[in-house]
């Protein structure tokens, strides 16, 4: 009998061992969620997954370069590409999820071209959201930028602004806040439906399949081909998980895969 009950605790000790545990730091919505549904399928494979949510874009890549965490999924390739720039950091994608539509929205006014001379539009502070953000406003025409195609663009970049707008930057994800206080403000999706807006429905105007901005899986480069990552991709791009965002998000979640 002793026999048999140290050779159970000897499998058991090694189940547990042989366990890869694979820590990911998300945004809220849908990162989270969409991680959270894999979690299952991951834990058959031997995959522990453990999900920190942050909210925020900065500490979710200093945590990962800092190997504090594993991974992360909250960003696109242009701010990655930024923030590697900016910080001396070497991140880099692993899978392609799913886009979500930067929106312009407001509480005041149905379109845009309601928007009066002088009216306050606030966009996302860091440098490849605000640029976004802009490129959106020119090509539904209330601006022209002096690049159409400068995704860092600014609002020093602004060559027209006949309705005189008056721009103010805030941290991305405190701008559903001050909604009601400005009468546009552009907002990141994840950000929007935690607000419990409703893209589809309550953008002014929206991002199109054409954006470049696609949300990705994100590690450091030592461990972007170990196997609980590899596990991990697989199943971010699995036909239950594009089920799940399609029917979850009613198309303000796109898969891009």
């Amino acid at each position: 009998m002793k026999k048999l009950i140290a050779a159970v605790a000897a499998v058991a000790a090694f189940s547990v061992h042989a366990a890869d545990t694979l820590t990911v730091a998300a945004s809220p919505v849908p990162h989270a969620e969409i991680l959270e549904f894999v979690k299952p399928a991951l834990a058959k494979e031997g995959v522990d997954l453990k999900v920190k949510v942050f909210t925020d874009y900065i500490q979710p890549n200093v945590q990962v370069a800092e190997k504090r965490l594993d991974a992360n999924f909250f960003q696109h390739q242009p701010y990655l590409t930024e923030f590697n720039k900016a910080k001396g950091t070497n991140l880099i994608s692993v899978a392609a999820v799913h886009l979500e539509p930067l929106g312009a929205y407001s509480s005041k006014y149905k379109k845009l071209d309601e928007l009066p001379n002088g009216a306050t539009v606030v966009i996302p502070n860091d440098a490849t959201n605000g640029g976004r953000a802009l490129l959106l406003l020119d090509k539904a025409g209330l601006i022209k930028l002096k690049d159409s195609t400068n995704i860092l663009s600014t609002v020093k970049d602004i060559n027209e602004n006949t309705k005189g707008l008056k721009f103010r930057e805030l941290e991305a994800a405190t701008i559903p806040r001050v909604l009601t206080q400005v009468d546009l403000a552009l907002i990141n999706t994840n950000y929007a439906l935690e607000a419990k807006l409703n893209p589809e429905k309550d953008a002014l105007v929206i991002e199109g399949s054409d954006s470049p901005y696609v949300n990705i899986l994100v590690a450091r480069p030592d461990d972007k081909d170990s196997d609980a990552m590899k596990k991990l991709a697989a199943a971010l791009h699995s036909p239950e998980v594009k089920a799940f965002i399609n029917e979850k998000y009613k198309g303000a979640i796109v898969p891009a895969f």
